[in-house]
């Protein structure tokens, strides 16, 4: 849904990454109904806008948890910057501090993206320690096949042309193939499941 999107604007200097955020908002008493109405509305004013990739909106899973988890995609981080200076936006701010108590809200970007999980929309991003270990353990593997396999075939190379080489072999592969396999291997260690169970 976007909670916080957008349309227009000069792209910033610098990395613009795709962006993904959370927000945890929670309807006011007796303010329910205007609250699912709010969310209703937001998220249909948000999938116009460029580089809006989609929403999930995870409900309270009980009566006594009265907090909705609100997850959105930007292609962007500057078209995120756009919708949420919009404003479009700016008036579903308005509505959502009459029906809603104050959010709380994360930003994930950058190599974070890569620990994404089909099943896991809720895309918070595991300690930076095991991401760590799990880049290594991509980089530390496609290093050793790129050198096997490609190494004999462009050792006449200068060394920045051997460089040049084996990084447009690596960075693709770590991407598109490498990390979600990893991410999805070591799920149960990037990801533990909770060891409390809620009513």
């Amino acid at each position: 849904m976007a909670e916080e999107g957008g349309r227009g604007g000069a792209a910033p200097e610098g990395p613009d990454p795709p962006v993904t955020v959370l927000v945890t908002r929670s309807p006011r008493a007796g303010m329910e109904k205007e609250f699912e109405e709010y969310l209703s509305g937001i998220t249909e004013a948000a999938m116009r806008w460029p580089g809006h990739k989609g929403t999930t909106i995870f409900r309270p899973s009980s009566a006594r948890d009265r907090s909705y988890s609100i997850i959105f995609k930007f292609d962007r981080e500057s078209q995120l910057r756009d919708w949420e200076s919009s404003p479009e936006r700016e008036r579903w701010r308005d509505l959502a501090e009459k029906v809603s108590e104050p959010p709380q809200r994360e930003v994930v970007t950058g190599l974070e993206g890569w620990f994404s999980l089909p099943a896991r929309p809720l895309n918070v991003p595991p300690p930076r320690y095991k991401m760590t270990v799990i880049i290594w353990l991509g980089i530390l593997g496609l290093s050793a096949a790129t050198q096997y396999l490609v190494g004999p075939h462009i050792g006449h190379l200068p060394l920045m042309a051997r460089v040049v080489v084996t990084t447009t072999i690596v960075v693709p592969l770590m991407t598109m193939v490498v990390m979600p396999v990893l991410t999805r291997l070591f799920a149960w260690w990037l990801y533990p499941r909770p060891t409390e169970v809620r009513d």
